[in-house]
């Protein structure tokens, strides 16, 4: 399969374009967790997930790592494209979360695509669309959630059909803005609660509908609410001695 084939949003191309895709495109493939772009760095291309999956993050004053946002097969990135357009330096880093395929488009090919195939520009706008809702979904998260929510949410999100998280506890901390203090403290009462168990490297869940409970600020069903959230009950004024 050619390389505009494994591109769904180049289906739709002229036969030309597509040619020139396959003519241009560099495909490399990248180990897992490895960081291939640097802030601060000359983009020479657009870059397509072909296969695996990778993480755009930033850093937090102290030197904490925060998650954009990830881009799966057939998805390009914004910022990338955005520096390009406008002959800038890319704003942030990306790693790969496992082992990826990137097809990685010269910059001059990605404009005269751009020019002439309407495919490409609808893929821009869609791209540029798309990046604005996921950045306002993960700013609304972060200032709308507790970081406990966010964990909770984070381990349903990434769990294996299984129910398997393989991540330590400092990657957890990048992808969720906090410290790895923290999420070992969080983990810890999630344990003792019987909502997870961990192993070295990976967190097993076992029940979903607990985390889904406290990522969403419900009471988790049968499981106790954290001791700050819950309120002693009144003293009951007993019948005779209360006033008529």
């Amino acid at each position: 399969m050619s390389t505009a084939e494994r591109i769904a949003a180049f289906r739709g191309m002229s036969d030309d374009g597509r040619r020139l895709v396959d003519s241009g495109a560099a495909v490399r493939r990248l180990v897992a967790g490895r960081t291939i772009i640097t802030k601060g760095q000359a983009v020479s291309g657009a870059y397509f997930v072909l296969d695996g999956r990778l993480r755009v993050y930033t850093l937090l004053p102290g030197g904490r790592e925060a998650t954009l946002y990830f881009l799966g097969p057939g998805e390009t990135c914004v910022l990338a494209l955005n520096s390009l357009f406008n002959d800038l330096r890319y704003p942030a880093w990306v790693a790969t979360e496992t082992a990826t395929t990137v097809a990685v488009l010269p910059g001059s090919v990605y404009g005269a695509l751009f020019a002439t195939e309407q495919t490409v520009r609808d893929l821009t706008v869609r791209t540029l669309s798309t990046l604005v809702f996921r950045l306002m979904d993960e700013l609304d998260h972060v200032h709308a959630s507790t970081v406990e929510q966010r964990l909770a949410g984070f381990l349903l999100v990434r769990a294996s059909g299984s129910g398997e998280i393989h991540h330590t506890q400092q990657e957890i901390a990048g992808h969720i803005g906090t410290t790895r203090e923290m999420v070992a403290r969080l983990v810890g009462r999630m344990v003792r609660r019987g909502w997870i168990a961990t192993g070295r490297g990976r967190i097993a869940v076992l029940r979903p509908a607990a985390l889904a409970a406290l990522a969403q600020d419900e009471p988790p069903g049968d499981h106790p609410r954290p001791a700050s959230a819950t309120r002693s009950p009144k003293p009951r004024c007993k019948p005779a001695p209360c006033p008529a």
